[in-house]
């Protein structure tokens, strides 16, 4: 005989709230043991509004107190004895979500919430509750960033892990981009600062992952300790992001999860260079899944990151088992390796999530894998650095960002230090090309002037070393090999930029003063020194004269002239400051008229 249908408006809403919630508890119950699943479905969901009602109808302190009672009789029903499986199935499908919004209500509260979601994860099928807790998760995320509400959910995860017999890497796979969405989106959005109770039961969770690892074997081993790894370097990246590079705080988190480096075979040489990095994605990611490697998008950056964590701690360093001086003196050795740990130097340098000290740390690592004084000029293998020119340009614009954006003068000057270190071992055959393409790339009117100052020293360098080439007795070779080192058609290129952009038109003025001024210079510099020389120079071939001299300083005089005619008499703030950078520029700008009006007299 059918049991009778059950309305859930009986359950009468001025009853004490224990009261009620036993009512709806027990009818599930029956309803479930008379095979009524629909019945016990509606009356799931009259529960789970009950419980919204205690968060929204009540005063904070009513919250407290009526959201302990009820859960205290939550948890108090699911450890009956008597309690019928399919009755602990049938709510482990809502209530984990539902009760843990009380989580943060009150330290008590989150210990029951702890319990009851734990009751669950003792009593229902493991892969049941991985499924039910990552949708739990999920669903949160959606209408709270508060980090302690995910606590408990987080912990019955780290549990579940444990429990699941077999598909390990499958299921930590389908689980793992649900808790660093989690992880991301309250580190990032939520307005709570006390974060380090979420960030200790994701390491609880690597910790079942380390666990459930190291009972396997063969390939199976070695994928779930390579998404162990990913997950670990995207967790170092949160932690940094999140606590500021406040080191107290950050460093036992971050020595933590270091701790899992030598089980995961990562080494900080690896690291550095990205090698193991590219190793564990190549393994966990196939061709068709680059919507979860979007949820791994910070490892590159957490390997360069857990690398510069050891040479801020020895503490990390320690726990990460790594020797950092040896890793520093292999770098500065390799050429090779030390363009790809350049490169991997870009995630820090171009963040701009992680604070300014990371970007100080990075540069001093930087100078540390970095000749301070180079004897002669790098002959490196040209194929070997083109490989790597992407990577390495990328992570000395990131450079450039912080010599331009960096709010303390000391690590603007240090910046730029390890910045002309890293040009100066870039091979001759590149350099130029890669200069041209900084200036070209470069937006600031002050750092495109220092990079052309930084070509004007090369082109010193290099007809200095001309120069001594041609005054050895040496073959016809090696003479034309010496030709061959100068920049004349690189320096008028740049020039030309500067003086007459792509946009059409004169520079900017006085806004592109600094830049102009830097050009004058260096087009003087080279008209001056290429006079010296014996051979027919690019330079100072009668079309680039004329060019020069009508394209670029007849229009600059008329600009130059016109502003400070403008300027002169005022005296408003503006004024002065415009007539005080144009100065230095007229004066340049005559002296390289002077010079090309007298070249073209004696010009063929």
């Amino acid at each position: 005989m059918l049991a009778p249908q059950i309305d859930p408006h009986d359950f009468c809403s001025d009853q004490p709230l224990v009261l009620r919630l036993q009512d709806i508890l027990t009818s599930i119950s029956k309803e479930i043991e008379c095979g009524n699943i629909g019945q016990s479905e509606i009356l799931v969901s009259e529960l789970v509004k009950f419980l919204d009602s205690i968060e929204s109808d009540h005063s904070n302190d009513d919250i407290k107190n009526n959201a302990y009672e009820v859960l205290s009789e939550i948890y108090k029903f699911l450890s009956s004895s008597s309690l019928d499986q399919a009755v602990i199935d049938a709510l482990s499908f809502e209530l984990p979500k539902t009760v843990t919004r009380f989580a943060g209500v009150s330290s008590s509260c989150s210990e029951i919430v702890n319990s009851v979601i734990d009751r669950f994860v003792a009593t229902c099928s493991p892969r049941d509750m991985l499924s039910i807790l990552c949708e739990a998760l999920d669903s949160l995320i959606k209408t709270t960033k508060l980090s302690d509400n995910f606590v408990p959910l987080l912990s019955g995860l780290s549990k579940v892990l444990l429990l699941t017999q077999r598909r390990h890497f499958e299921q930590v796979k389908v689980a793992v981009p649900v808790i660093l969405k989690v992880l991301m989106n309250v580190s990032s959005e939520s307005d709570d600062e006390n974060t380090e109770p979420l960030f200790d039961r994701a390491i609880g969770i690597a910790d079942s992952i380390h666990a459930v690892c190291a009972k396997l074997d063969g390939g199976a081993k070695e994928k779930l300790c390579a998404l162990l790894g990913l997950y670990v370097l995207q967790i170092m990246v949160l932690v940094s992001i999140s606590m500021e590079c406040k080191v107290s705080k950050c460093v036992p988190l971050i020595s933590q999860l270091s701790h899992f480096f030598p089980f995961c075979r990562l080494s900080y040489f690896g690291l550095i260079t990205g090698c193991d990095v590219d190793t564990m994605t190549n393994m966990i990611i196939g061709e068709d899944e680059d919507d979860y490697k979007s949820c791994i998008s910070y490892v590159e950056q957490g390997a360069s990151l857990s690398v510069i964590w050891g040479h801020v701690s020895d503490q990390v360093a320690q726990a990460a088992e790594e020797d950092l001086t040896a890793v520093k003196s292999e770098l500065k050795s390799n050429q090779t390796k030390k363009w790809q740990a350049i490169g991997m130097l870009k995630h820090i340098l171009s963040s701009g999530n992680l604070p300014y000290e990371f970007k100080e740390h990075a540069i001093n690592f930087l100078l540390d894998i970095t000749d301070e004084n180079i004897s002669q000029e790098n002959d490196g293998d040209h194929n070997d650095f083109s490989s790597y020119m992407p990577s390495v340009f990328a992570a000395l614009q990131a450079v450039v960002m912080v010599i331009i954006y960096s709010p303390s003068s000391a690590l603007r000057k240090k910046t730029f230090d390890a910045f002309k270190r890293v040009v100066a071992e870039i091979p001759r055959s590149e350099k130029r090309d890669f200069l041209k393409a900084m200036i070209i790339n470069c937006n600031s009117p002050s750092m495109v002037a220092i990079l052309l100052d930084l070509v004007r020293q090369e082109v010193l360098k290099e007809n200095q070393q001309r120069t001594s080439i041609r005054n050895q007795v040496l073959p016809a070779e090696n003479i034309a090999c010496a030709d061959a080192l100068f920049w004349p058609a690189v320096v008028l290129e740049l020039v030309d930029l500067v003086l007459r952009p792509q946009k059409g038109g004169p520079p900017l003025l006085p806004e592109h003063g600094d830049a102009v001024l830097s050009a004058l210079n260096l087009y003087r510099f080279v008209l001056l020194t290429e006079s010296k020389e014996e051979s027919n120079s690019e330079v100072l071939s009668k079309s680039n004269l004329q060019r020069a001299y009508h394209e670029w300083l007849l229009p600059l005089r008329t600009l130059v002239t016109g502003i400070m005619t403008e300027n002169k008499n005022d005296c408003d703030e503006f004024a002065v400051d415009t007539v005080c950078t144009l100065n230095p520029v007229e004066l340049v700008l005559y002296r390289c008229i002077e010079l090309v009006e007298e070249k073209l007299k004696h010009s063929t």
